[in-house]
């Protein structure tokens, strides 16, 4: 796995715990699956760009700004 998406899965799991929610919980909220995500967050799977989508509308941010603070993480 490359460092960016290392960086990415960081983020990511930053910004659920930011607001308090579960795995379980973003991946309702996204429709995707619970042991899915938990690979996103481990930099062990590469979301397709939908599923960046999906997870950027859950968290109520845009996609761009997920990957902005990647740039500066």
């Amino acid at each position: 796995m490359t460092e960016s998406w290392r960086e990415f899965a960081s983020v990511l799991r930053q910004l659920r715990v930011e607001r308090g929610w579960s795995q379980e919980q973003l991946a309702e909220r996204a429709e995707l699956n619970r042991s899915y995500l938990g690979q996103v967050e481990r930099g062990r799977a590469i979301p397709s760009l939908i599923t960046l989508n999906k997870l950027a509308t859950a968290l109520e941010i845009r996609l761009s700004s997920i990957i902005s603070r990647c740039e500066h993480h």
